[in-house]
């Protein structure tokens, strides 16, 4: 019996997720049929339930759900805790277990497809949002040297700081600062987690914050080169990413939660990916 996944979100007609979900059951022989779920705003709980009563086993969940997905769960890992939000939920019995794969699936992509260690790193991330917070976790856990958020509000960035120190398994330092703190600190990683700059609103960074060999990561996807990563372009940074692998390996995690087996990721980011111009 073909079992039924879906995303869910509003609008959803640009989601990637059936794409890439039908590519990994193609690849590892699941019975699955993926499709997309269109809630109208208010209404997240009431689709939700209707998709459980037909059958569905799982869903992934796109903006602007994820907090909602937050409150209609009955069981959240810590990396939905820590996120404030969902973007992957499983249905077992009168169960509603929900993850946050996000910050697993941008260090999967930086550490291991991109070939870039976080161990001992200085690391920089713009934004003290949910993309923020779902990453810091992970990103933590990889043992960097030093982990600084910088925002255009310096209390929000200081309080993600605050949080991440309470969280964090490990005692790696976190700073939460302003732009005008930056000086001329130099970063090993520098992570775009900011939407300003995709509508050219690019925050006042120096050009300085790029050490030699950096990687300028934006976690947005499919948009070219950015305004984020043109800056880092011409600070010299030769090793420049989008998210369009974050994309594709935070839905190998979900994948291999619901179905036991993980897919491989290369093809799909291959097919997926953006050139950088």
């Amino acid at each position: 019996m073909t079992d039924r996944y879906a995303v869910i979100g509003n609008p959803i007609e640009q989601s990637k997720s059936p794409l890439i979900h039908t590519a990994f059951a193609q690849v590892t022989g699941q019975d699955i049929e993926y499709t997309k779920v269109l809630s109208p705003l208010g209404e997240f709980a009431q689709t939700v339930d209707a998709f459980r009563a037909a059958g569905g086993r799982g869903m992934n969940v796109t903006a602007p759900f994820k907090l909602d997905a937050f409150a209609y769960a009955t069981d959240l890992a810590p990396s939905a805790q820590m996120a404030g939000a969902v973007n992957a939920m499983k249905f077992e019995g009168g169960k509603v277990y929900a993850e946050n794969f996000d910050g697993v699936g941008l260090v999967r992509d930086v550490v291991h497809n991109l070939g870039c260690p976080l161990q001992g790193r200085r690391v920089l991330i713009l934004g003290a949002g949910g993309a923020t917070r779902g990453a810091l976790l992970p990103i933590l856990a990889q043992g960097p040297a030093e982990v600084v958020i910088v925002n255009r509000t310096v209390a929000k960035a200081e309080e993600l700081a605050e949080l991440a120190h309470k969280h964090q398994s490990g005692s790696v330092p976190v700073k939460g600062v302003g732009y005008a703190d930056l000086g001329a600190q130099s970063f090993d990683v520098v992570f775009n987690a900011t939407s300003a700059s995709l509508t050219a609103q690019l925050p006042p960074l120096p050009s300085a914050v790029f050490a030699p060999g950096c990687l300028a990561y934006e976690l947005a996807y499919g948009k070219g080169l950015t305004p984020f990563l043109k800056l880092a372009s011409q600070a010299g940074v030769a090793h420049l990413a989008d998210g369009v692998g974050m994309l594709a390996e935070q839905a190998a995690e979900a994948f291999e939660w619901w179905r036991g087996v993980r897919p491989d990721t290369k093809a799909v980011i291959e097919k997926l990916t953006v050139p950088l111009v």
